[in-house]
């Protein structure tokens, strides 16, 4: 099903940094960075997702530190 792929996609990218560094160590063979089994449309798209979660929190927060900040006057 596609919704199986998004989210193993998904959780594959979450956790793709911490298998990358556990690869760039020598741990963790037994576990694949990118499942190519599953690999497809919704999977690579969970994928990206998943592994640019990281990134969106401080955008996030950044772009509404700054709203704030014009609503009550404080022009930077």
């Amino acid at each position: 099903m596609w919704w199986q792929d998004l989210l193993w996609g998904v959780w594959n990218g979450l956790t793709a940094w911490a298998v990358f560094l556990a690869h760039l160590f020598g741990a963790w063979s037994e576990f694949p960075f990118y499942h190519v089994a599953r690999s497809g449309g919704w999977y690579d798209f969970g994928f990206l997702l998943g592994a640019g979660a990281w990134s969106w929190g401080p955008a996030g927060g950044g772009a509404a530190t700054r709203r704030r900040s014009r609503q009550r006057g404080d022009e930077t």
